[in-house]
């Protein structure tokens, strides 16, 4: 029955749609577009809508309940705000796993990127005042006992709404490519037409559940086809005396700034140069940008590309109780000791556990640094890192590999560092200032930290009498989004399509340089082939497949390849092959090496680089 309460409800309803399209922004869904194509702004809204109904059903208020929502839904509207401000993308569900990190050592670092201002907080306390206002002034809108109507209405919307949160199919009719606005590959394109709402609701209906199904046939035909040469590749030469300690450095955010317009004659990075005249370097594409360092790391230690795990955004934190196959469980099988090094907590980003889950013996982390270790800005310096490596390679006993996480040039770069002058003094391309100028100064300032601590480490591992090989490389790259846009790339293309680098090199060898362009889930296996080792098929499969689908991994989240291609079968049967890996059912599809996985000296060589031969950095 139509009654002026009901008008009242529908009025109020109508608004929040309409506000939630003017806080939104998004193309799809100003207010306008509410009479050309309502279902955009409708969808959008929905979630809201669904969420004051039922708080209307519980308190009675009305304005109560469509003020407190529209709160809420600012608060998530005012952190998209701050991740595409400091990162270039917008929210993602899976973004929402970062609430269980704040009790794990992630508030220091996630706080970091709040606002200074204290406008937003008092905003936010007005808003809180403000509802406890109308729960002690506002009358009723009916009344408590409505002969089981509110009951009712209270269960249907309760329904809704945790089905919704649920991410159940039936919601897929209305939250779809077809009916709305979905790009795949571009969460900020899909957010601007579809609104920040529906394009939360799209991906985790489409991309947060489940996985795909495996091909065993397809992915036995690519393997079949490639046996000849897999085998071959097994049965090269095993290294002529000790194994090499290994070395991985994994620099955060660190990447070539010759790339960037303003800077292509500048050398922040001179010992990367020079190192990579006798080494293998070249462009690195990884699968993220800005942040979510766990993606790069998960492919760097695994081998496996998250291309082909649609329902695996932030790894770590997703990862079942079950060993995962990596690069360190093949190192294990030929005596080396496998260290993980860290100067921030364990547990911010379940590292500590999945560590162990990826097969590492130790994971050295803060607490186990110096006290006096060095800082830099708001975190642990590279130097502090670089020292700790040296205290950890060992001079006898057996191979040993170290995966190390730098973390001082993680943003935001606002943070003072500990030499100002420094800072201060290095020059940024014109058109560049204020705020933007700092923090790429800041940047900068400590990617050059970075490239000197590279060039000690490898100087310093050339004075030891053990071989060894040193992996370096950038997890992605900083979010810097608006000196990005304002000084633009060399190649012309935006800032998801930029490569990161990186730089394989043997201390001991003053080899032939190298240049090759790859992806982050093929460096085990480049790695593990100049290490000498190469009886594990599935990272010599990689390293045969794998350089023709890395360039479908030139910008995260990049479209699949055209349809029908060869390019396209290739990638389809490798991403069953990388299912069939994670899922512990791919040995029975690989050949099995011809002889046993002793390659080298296990134990206790001291024997120099120069003697050995078959370890250095060689041309394939």
């Amino acid at each position: 029955m139509w009654t002026p309460r009901v008008a009242l409800v529908l009025l109020l309803a109508l608004a929040f749609v309409l506000l939630t399209g003017v806080v939104d922004g998004g193309m799809g869904v100003s207010p306008l577009r509410l009479l050309d194509q309502p279902r955009f702004p409708l969808a959008n809204a929905w979630p809201g809508l669904l969420l004051a109904g039922l708080l209307l059903v519980i308190s009675r208020r009305l304005l109560l309940s469509f003020g407190l929502t529209f709160l809420l839904q600012g608060l998530v509207y005012s952190v998209n705000v701050l991740k595409i401000a400091n990162l270039g993308t917008p929210l993602l569900p899976d973004d929402f796993r970062m609430v269980g990190q704040l009790r794990r050592g992630g508030m220091h670092l996630l706080a970091g990127y709040l606002p200074h201002s204290p406008w937003p907080y008092l905003g936010l306390l007005t808003g809180v005042a403000l509802a406890v206002a109308m729960w002690r002034y506002e009358p009723p809108l009916f009344p408590r006992r409505t002969h089981g109507k509110r009951l009712l209405a209270g269960s249907v919307l309760t329904l809704g709404l945790i089905s919704l949160l649920a991410g159940l199919p039936v919601w897929g009719k209305i939250y779809n490519g077809q009916v709305l606005w979905l790009e795949p590959w571009s969460a900020s394109a899909t957010s601007t037409h579809s609104g920040l709402l529906s394009s939360l609701m799209m991906f985790h209906l489409h991309y947060g559940h489940g996985k795909r199904k495996p091909d065993r046939v397809a992915a036995a035909q690519l393997i079949n086809q490639s046996a000849a040469s897999l085998q071959q590749s097994m049965q090269a030469p095993a290294t002529n005396g000790p194994l090499p300690d290994i070395v991985v450095v994994q620099s955060e955010s660190f990447f070539d700034p010759t790339i960037l317009r303003g800077y292509e004659t500048s050398n922040f990075a001179p010992n990367l140069r020079r190192l990579a005249a006798h080494g293998i370097s070249g462009k690195l594409h990884v699968p993220t940008f800005g942040g979510g360092t766990i993606r790069t790391e998960f492919e760097v230690l695994t081998g496996l590309s998250l291309r082909y795990f649609d329902n695996l955004q932030f790894p770590y934190l997703q990862m079942s109780h079950k060993a995962v196959p990596s690069l360190m469980r093949t190192l294990k099988r030929h005596g080396y000791e496998t260290i993980a090094l860290h100067g921030n907590e364990p547990a911010f980003w379940n590292r500590s556990t999945a560590f162990k889950l990826l097969g590492f013996d130790r994971f050295v982390s803060q607490s186990s640094f110096p006290a006096n270790a060095a800082m830099d800005g708001k975190y642990m310096a590279d130097s502090a890192m670089t020292d700790e490596i040296m205290r950890q390679l060992k001079d006898t006993g057996p191979p040993q590999f170290l995966f190390a996480i730098s973390i001082e040039a993680h943003g935001p770069y606002d943070v003072e560092p500990a030499n100002r002058a420094e800072r201060d003094a290095i020059p940024v391309p014109d058109g560049i200032t204020g705020l933007d100028k700092r923090e790429l100064q800041t940047y900068l300032y400590h990617l050059q930290h970075a490239d000197a601590e590279l060039g000690r480490l490898v100087a310093w591992l050339a004075r030891r009498q053990r071989p060894c090989l040193v992996l370096f490389y950038g997890d992605h790259l900083p979010g810097l989004s608006n000196s990005y846009r304002i000084a633009g790339f060399v190649d012309n293309k935006d800032m998801l399509a930029q490569a990161g680098t990186w730089l394989l090199v043997d201390p001991h060898r003053q080899g032939p340089s190298r240049q090759e362009d790859t992806a982050a889930w093929l460096l085990p296996g480049i790695l593990l082939e100049q290490a000498g080792i190469h009886d594990d098929a599935y990272f010599a499969l990689t390293g045969l497949i794998g350089p023709q689908l890395a360039p479908l991994t030139e910008a995260p989240g990049a479209p699949p390849p055209p349809e029908d291609s060869e390019q396209q079968q290739i990638d389809q049967a490798m991403s069953s092959i990388g299912q069939l890996r994670m899922d512990g059912k791919l040995d029975k599809l690989l050949p099995k090496p011809s002889s046993p996985p002793a390659s080298g000296v296990a134990h206790g060589g001291t024997e120099p680089a120069q003697a050995r031969g078959a370890a250095t950095v060689m041309p394939r």
